[in-house]
């Protein structure tokens, strides 16, 4: 039986595997995912070591960048943007081979682009990690200008302190691709000031669970439109099934 799966630490608010097991017994596939909960990049080497039958994997916060030093080729989308969050692993002739890709892109620009429209042209991405630079990436490819804000804000960022009423104005798209909000610490959100949106805004969250998590829930208390990452999750994932089983 070949085993795919996760590799991130939390994975307790995770559905991936319910997902792909549900599939696997839908599409008659002898096959079954499995969470890997880490708290150390460093047991990567132990799993695929111990896991002769893995042929792919997942992977989430907090890894997608340095899951990249042990990748033997990237695929063009996570050469650029410089994050992984699909392994193919080939075993052949008893070596190891194994292949980074990123579904994320193509997960995230699916699933916002019916949400855009004209006065949607500027985005503030919260975050810095692996998933806002797959989303940065999808939000130029779409078109739009890009913010990025962070606690420590380097060139060509900002700080959460510098979000005054006219930049809230003028960026009528704010990412969450922070952890924060996520189950279990569902009473966490983004520190922005969201008094200053509007029903022009559109709120997009990475986070899936909860399905509405404190920063859409206060978007919302002053009508804003909003959407989760559930549908941008099963995108991704379709998508990185195909990668699982690509030639290239």
């Amino acid at each position: 039986m070949d085993i795919y799966g996760l590799l991130g630490y939390p994975l307790s608010h995770s559905f991936s595997r319910d997902f792909f097991n549900q599939k696997f017994r839908d599409e008659s596939i002898d096959a079954e995912y499995v969470n890997f909960e880490i708290p150390s990049i460093d047991y990567f080497p132990e799993i695929l070591s111990s896991n002769e039958n893995l042929r792919g994997l997942n992977v989430t916060i907090p890894y997608k960048e340095k899951i990249i030093s042990y990748m033997d080729s990237l695929g063009e989308e996570a050469a650029h943007i410089g994050a992984v969050n699909v392994v193919r692993i080939d075993r052949i002739k008893g070596k190891t081979i194994l292949k980074g890709f990123n579904s994320d892109v193509i997960g995230f620009t699916r699933s916002i682009k019916p949400k855009l429209t004209p006065e949607r042209s500027h985005a503030l991405v919260l975050g810095t990690g692996g998933a806002s630079k797959a989303v940065c990436y999808g939000l130029k490819l779409l078109g739009l200008q890009v913010c990025h804000v962070s606690r420590t804000p380097r060139q060509g960022m900002i700080s959460y302190a510098a979000l005054t009423a006219d930049v809230i104005s003028r960026f009528k798209v704010i990412v969450n691709c922070t952890p924060l909000g996520m189950y279990p610490n569902t009473e966490e959100c983004p520190d922005i000031p969201y008094q200053y949106l509007t029903p022009a805004h559109l709120l997009y969250d990475l986070v899936y669970n909860p399905d509405t998590t404190q920063f859409l829930q206060r978007g919302r208390d002053q009508g804003a439109d909003t959407k989760n990452g559930l549908e941008m999750l099963l995108l991704q994932a379709e998508a990185g099934w195909k990668l699982w089983h690509t030639n290239d």
